[in-house]
């Protein structure tokens, strides 16, 4: 290992992976105490084709005439008594030399997860156009804060379903999940369309909608991590700017289709759309590896892990203020009078369209340097400029912002769960259970904090919400910054 002076980026002896040995026992050996249930998973894709059942075995394959070559095994198991030359030998996630890294299956996972981004994030990034002509013209009568709590529902369910789905997805529904997920986010849409007061609303896009969404977000970074390693950042960057096209596509139809064809029929055309793309995940998307055994609903060693906890401490700061420039950057244009009413509803995909990049690029980088030393200066940036916004008030000012902004937030998204694979998740096989716990307290940042911001908006003004969610990103930050010191030490150059 060369030294840190030479400003190469290297793994840490801190660090949780370091040891390549650890590595290839946890969930095989005597590692496994440290880190959750003793047992072994299975990989899909060596197993051959002698299978029965639906193919997908949890306990080996015979062994024998016509058995892959590599299977039979020659021990037998002294703990559970099992003769290992009969049922063949499983193989852990947590040999990532296992994971192919590439090729065209595991792309299509990427393209199967990106359409799954699409039509969960993506349609939580579009609320900010809800949340404009609920305020100017469906729901006059009601308050920003009341509003506010439709998409906080909606974000808390998808991030929530993560506690609930986590254990399910690792106990390998994986089709049964996103099949759901799939049926609630359209069926929510065609209620939506229907609805005419803000209780029937708040039923069908924030309960059912969200629900659904919250079937698909462990599904589409879990089966990610299955398919790469050394590339999981890019890979999952890749499937997760799915959310900022969808967070452009899905306001410009909303807004242009709503002025000519009226509310309900708009948003029976986003359902269709979601039922198009959602087709696609469902027909692409196969489970490499299943777990052996069933996972519990808490992972109780997380509690114990600092950067774990510390992190997610981080995101849930993080995301209480993270979404207020998405809800409320439309209506503060129009209000300051920094642009017109038609192009205000434009800024919200501007957004977006930044976060593209914003998901790819950094987290491209993130593989050659590390997650955490991109999320950390990202967030750092997203806070000052929310800051920004307060002295604003003319269209080009606005829109740099805004593109800024899209940009450097995209890694709150997209980095996360990278960073709890890679770095929080020693037993790759509790991945899902990790997961889904961190978003399940990082969904009650982000159902809380809109609605706050517009309690602040009724009483202070604009400037009190862009001090509040400024204040709250940049705490964010240093939170996400200390899990980091906790992980890997002081050390600037070390790969984390």
């Amino acid at each position: 290992m060369s030294s840190t002076t030479d400003h190469e980026y290297e793994k840490s002896s801190h660090h949780p992976y370091a040891d390549d040995k650890l590595n290839d026992s946890i969930g095989t050996g005597d590692a496994a105490f440290e880190y959750g249930e003793k047992t072994e998973d299975v990989d899909i894709e060596n197993v051959g084709s002698e299978m029965s059942g639906e193919g997908i075995p949890r306990t080996g394959v015979p062994v024998g005439p016509g058995a892959p070559l590599g299977l039979a095994a020659t021990k037998t198991s002294e703990k559970n008594g099992v003769d290992a030359t009969r049922v063949g030998t499983r193989v852990s996630v947590n040999n990532t030399s296992q994971i192919p890294n590439g090729g065209f299956k595991a792309w299509m996972q990427v393209v199967g997860s990106f359409f799954l981004f699409f039509n969960t994030w993506g349609i939580m990034n579009t609320f900010g156009v809800y949340q404009t002509i609920y305020e100017t013209s469906y729901l006059r009568s009601s308050t920003p804060s009341s509003i506010s709590w439709i998409g906080s529902v909606q974000i808390f369910l998808l991030m929530v379903g993560g506690a609930l789905t986590g254990p399910i997805y690792d106990a390998g529904h994986f089709r049964a999940l996103i099949a759901v997920g799939s049926f609630l986010i359209v069926f929510g849409h065609m209620m939506l369309s229907l609805c005419t007061s803000y209780w029937q609303i708040i039923l069908a896009q924030a309960f059912c909608i969200g629900l659904g969404t919250g079937c698909l977000f462990v599904p589409a970074v879990g089966i990610i991590s299955t398919y790469f390693h050394s590339r999981l950042a890019l890979a999952t960057g890749i499937a997760a700017s799915g959310s900022s096209l969808g967070g452009v596509i899905y306001p410009i139809v909303l807004h242009r289709l709503y002025n000519s064809i009226g509310f309900g029929w708009s948003v029976r055309v986003i359902g269709f759309i979601t039922l198009a793309t959602l087709l696609i995940p469902n027909i692409v998307m196969k489970p490499r590896v299943l777990p052996a055994a069933k996972r519990a609903l808490i992972d109780w060693t997380a509690f114990k892990s600092a950067p774990f906890m510390v992190f997610t401490a981080g995101t849930f700061v993080g995301f209480m203020g993270l979404f207020m420039f998405f809800f409320y950057i439309q209506l503060y244009a129009i209000t300051k009078h920094a642009t017109n009413e038609n192009l205000a509803f434009y800024l919200l995909s501007m957004l977006n369209a930044a976060s593209i990049f914003g998901r790819i690029i950094p987290n491209f980088i993130a593989d050659k340097v590390g997650p955490l030393n991109i999320i950390v200066p990202c967030a750092l940036v997203s806070g000052i400029l929310v800051f920004t916004l307060i002295p604003v008030y003319n269209l080009g000012g606005t829109v740099i912002v805004t593109l800024l902004y899209g940009f450097f937030s995209g890694t709150f998204v997209s980095l996360p769960p990278t960073i709890i694979v890679q770095h929080l998740s020693p037993n790759r096989g509790l991945i899902g259970t990790r997961l889904g716990m961190s978003f399940s307290i990082v969904a009650v940042g982000a159902l809380i904090g809109n609605p706050i911001a517009g309690a602040i908006l009724d009483a202070r003004g604009f400037t009190s919400v862009w001090i509040f969610g400024g204040t709250l990103v940049l705490a964010g930050t240093g939170l996400m910054g200390l899990s980091r010191v906790l992980l890997v030490g002081w050390r600037p150059f070390v790969k984390a």
